[in-house]
């Protein structure tokens, strides 16, 4: 597991079933103060049951959630002073105006006075919604929208946030935006971040956990994960020549993968921080094989590349 600071989440042995569905299988899981953790996983892979336990919003069949030291189940109430939660459909009453949608979360968490006109003040600064502060919500962008959902989750100035989806049919530029507004979290927030846009939470995250069927099956840090390049290696030869130059050269193969044109083969292969020497003895080991090259080119070992790996080798149980 990645090192984590003091953890203000803390999940043990959460299990979660619909019926025959078992949609979290044990799940482990700590995040450190001041954490911005991206939570990822395919469809059906269990992170929107257990953000919903983390928020207190379903119970789990066992195991436990707590935030900042609370139960999330048995505390739930306490939970919500010290958490932000912007679900991925982001629920509003379209005929209220941003402010008075503000009003009306502040309400609920008992702000009042100028309590609650500092709160509003607060984050419509945090999320610049000056521009649409008077409108009616209906006849507000889809970005703008997302941006009081987040405004809401922050009117209690909570310790963790968690956040489903924040990107979720938001345009290009929209996406960018809501990027910033995040990332401008991470001095005083922890927080959990869902997407299925995975340069996303490269972008933001400092750390990504992966589930598959219910399991986690990937912990680590960005940095580490950015660290671990890759070779784009092809050669005009069958993958068992392919394997053998790889052999030569001391190369890990690490995924073969579909060759440009017939007659060649193609694979990924592990290069850390020796690319240019590995380059180089691939070359020597093709040469001396009579086997011609048609790429070396160095990648790197992105998050979209462990995902993709993670799903196709079923990384869970079923």
């Amino acid at each position: 597991m990645a090192e984590q600071s003091k953890a203000v989440v803390q999940v043990k042995g959460l299990h979660k079933s619909y019926g025959d569905v078992h949609a979290l299988r044990g799940l482990d899981l700590e995040v450190g103060a001041g954490q911005m953790l991206g939570f990822l996983g395919p469809n059906g892979a269990g992170k929107t049951t257990a953000i919903k336990i983390i928020s207190g919003f379903i119970a789990a069949d066992s195991g436990s959630a707590s935030i900042c030291g609370f139960d999330c189940e048995s505390q739930s109430l306490d939970v919500k002073q010290v958490l932000g939660y912007l679900p991925e459909n982001n629920p509003l009453y379209l005929e209220m105006r941003v402010v008075d949608a503000l009003g009306f979360i502040a309400a609920a968490h008992g702000l009042s006075g100028v309590q609650r006109k500092d709160a509003i003040d607060r984050v419509v600064e945090q999320t610049q919604l000056q521009e649409v502060y008077w409108r009616q919500l209906r006849y507000c962008s889809k970005g703008f929208r997302q941006r009081v959902g987040l405004a809401q989750a922050l009117l209690n100035d909570p310790q963790v946030l968690l956040l489903d989806e924040p990107t979720n049919g938001l345009d290009p530029l929209q996406v960018v935006e809501m990027r910033k507004l995040i990332s401008g979290l991470r001095a005083s927030k922890t927080v959990m971040i869902t997407s299925h846009v995975l340069s996303e939470i490269e972008a933001v995250a400092d750390r990504v956990v992966v589930l598959n069927h219910g399991v986690k099956v990937m912990d680590k840090n960005i940095s580490d994960l950015a660290d671990e390049q890759l070779l784009a290696v092809e050669f005009c030869c069958t993958e068992d020549k392919l394997r053998e130059i790889c052999q030569q050269a001391h190369a890990t193969v690490e995924q073969i993968v579909e060759a440009s044109k017939a007659g060649r083969c193609q694979a990924l292969v592990k290069a850390n921080n020796l690319a240019p020497e590995l380059v180089a003895n691939l070359a020597k080991a093709a040469v001396a094989l009579n086997v011609d090259v048609a790429m070396l080119s160095p990648r790197g070992h992105s998050l979209e590349h462990e995902f993709r790996k993670i799903c196709h080798d079923n990384g869970g149980k079923e």
